[in-house]
């Protein structure tokens, strides 16, 4: 089989693969879009520059930190904590979204904070 008929072959082939790849790069805000934490959703705490999803499941609180302009990496960061416990912490420079991080609440409060570069939100003892 001469070069030209393998050319010819591989043509179809690449040209999905290289469909399938600029779908995959030309949709990352899908992949932000999905849930980040496991259960249901229970509150949505919103502030100027993002908000913070809190999910439970069982006695398992979720939180993450989402901004609202993704796709610039800057100062982001999650915390809950549940009362009498030490917070769980997710802080650094993301595009998208800091966290997701999970406690054992059980049936105590949890005390939710989040925050995207000069924005943040706290929420006071919630979920008792």
């Amino acid at each position: 089989m001469g070069s030209g008929a393998i050319r010819r072959r591989l043509a179809p082939v690449l040209a999905v693969l290289t469909a399938s790849g600029l779908l995959t790069v030309a949709t990352p805000g899908d992949a932000h879009a999905a849930a980040p934490c496991p259960g249901r959703k229970v509150r949505t705490l919103s502030f100027s520059t993002g908000s913070v999803v809190v999910h439970k499941r069982g006695g398992y609180v979720c939180a993450a930190t989402l901004a609202r302009k993704p796709g610039t990496a800057r100062t982001m960061s999650v915390s809950v904590r549940a009362r009498g416990g030490r917070p769980v912490v997710d802080e650094g420079r993301y595009k998208y979204h800091a966290g997701p991080v999970t406690v054992h609440a059980g049936r105590r409060c949890v005390w939710v904070k989040g925050r995207v570069g000069g924005g943040s939100v706290s929420s006071g003892w919630i979920l008792c």
